[in-house]
């Protein structure tokens, strides 16, 4: 398999694995591909420039995502690093920050910001764990590690690193410990 393959390849997964957080295993109909909500468009348009390998394709997907955010709010810049499993509760204005890292399973709710910090201790951007759900309103900024089963919950204000195993609540946020956090707000994980 040659390197184009191999990206084509991951980047079709990619996408697969997107979908199966809205729909499961099974097939699409015709209608519903069409109708399919605009979040998921975004996605996987982002994951088409992503993973694209034609420069031209990568180009006409970049003017596609550019239509796509300036109908669903949603600002990702192409460069930031989300892992499998990206999954966005509904259209609005949602701001990831170009140098964001992101990991598998993520959860992410209307109005959040997830943004960088150019001065202080915690200069820098998130970067966010696995099996973390975002609630509506969240405001994640700065140079942090946030963990892994972490649910941060909707106002939430988190300008600090936060541990595996943990709810973050208010603003400022507090954490609170919590084996399974994400447990019963997380479906279809892959």
């Amino acid at each position: 398999m040659t390197r184009e393959e191999a990206v084509l390849t991951q980047g079709k997964e990619a996408v697969r694995q997107d979908r199966y957080r809205y729909y499961g295993d099974r097939q699409l109909t015709v209608r519903e591909w069409i109708f399919r909500p605009i979040e998921q468009k975004y996605m996987e348009t982002f994951r088409k420039i992503q993973f694209g390998e034609n420069r031209l394709l990568v180009k006409w997907h970049k003017l596609r995502l550019i239509r796509l955010s300036t109908k669903s709010m949603i600002q990702i810049p192409p460069g930031v690093r989300i892992g499998k499993g990206f999954y966005i509760g509904h259209t609005g204005r949602i701001i990831i920050n170009k140098n964001a890292v992101i990991g598998s399973n993520v959860n992410i709710a209307t109005g959040v910001t997830i943004g960088e910090t150019n001065r202080g201790g915690k200069k820098g951007a998130p970067t966010i764990g696995d099996r973390v759900w975002i609630g509506t309103n969240a405001v994640i900024v700065g140079g942090i590690h946030i963990g892994n089963d972490v649910m941060i919950a909707p106002n939430a204000y988190v300008n600090f690193d936060v541990p595996d195993h943990s709810i973050v609540i208010g603003n400022p946020g507090q954490i609170h410990f919590r084996e399974n956090a994400t447990e019963g707000y997380m479906n279809r994980l892959v």
